[in-house]
């Protein structure tokens, strides 16, 4: 048996943190996006804040949106477009630094969506928070969403068609 030397304290210390700051953004990002699929756009808003260039990858595609572009207006229609919804979460994967965690997961929910009736809609998520100035003991803040509904796969001559 081995003698741990004293910075493996501290590494595993860190790697617990890490691992539990990670488990805090997984439930908050959980909170928050079911929130958003209830259209309650002001809880979302209190738990989860973006960074000042903030990247939306909207599933519904086009140019990405930059966090100028996400005004109090915008915010509060996003809450209008969804509607009395219920969202469960998959963690597929997560990455967690002391600046940066990275959370691949699966959105499924039940929601009205834009004034259509309420419906399955599942997403692939990749989101991306880093610490507020890039400080440790900072607050997490959301830098990058991208999603797509792909969640169930699609043949290669339809992903052709969407690519023209």
């Amino acid at each position: 048996m081995s003698a741990l030397h004293p910075s493996g304290f501290a590494a595993a210390a860190a790697e617990a943190f890490i691992d539990m700051e990670v488990g805090d953004l997984i439930e908050r990002s959980l909170e928050s996006n079911a929130a958003l699929m209830r259209g309650d756009i002001q809880r979302y808003l209190a738990t989860v804040a973006l960074t000042d260039d903030f990247t939306l990858m909207s599933p519904f595609g086009g140019a990405p949106t930059h966090g100028a572009e996400i005004t109090p207006e915008r915010m509060a229609a996003m809450g209008r477009f969804f509607r009395n919804g219920t969202l469960e979460q998959e963690v597929v994967q997560s990455y967690g630094s002391a600046d940066m965690v990275v959370l691949a997961i699966i959105e499924r929910a039940r929601v009205e969506v834009g004034g259509l009736p309420a419906q399955d809609w599942s997403l692939r998520v990749t989101l991306v928070y880093r610490r507020d100035g890039h400080r440790t003991g900072g607050d997490w803040r959301l830098a990058h969403r991208h999603a797509d509904p792909l969640v169930t796969g699609i043949s290669l001559e339809q992903a052709a068609a969407l690519a023209r």
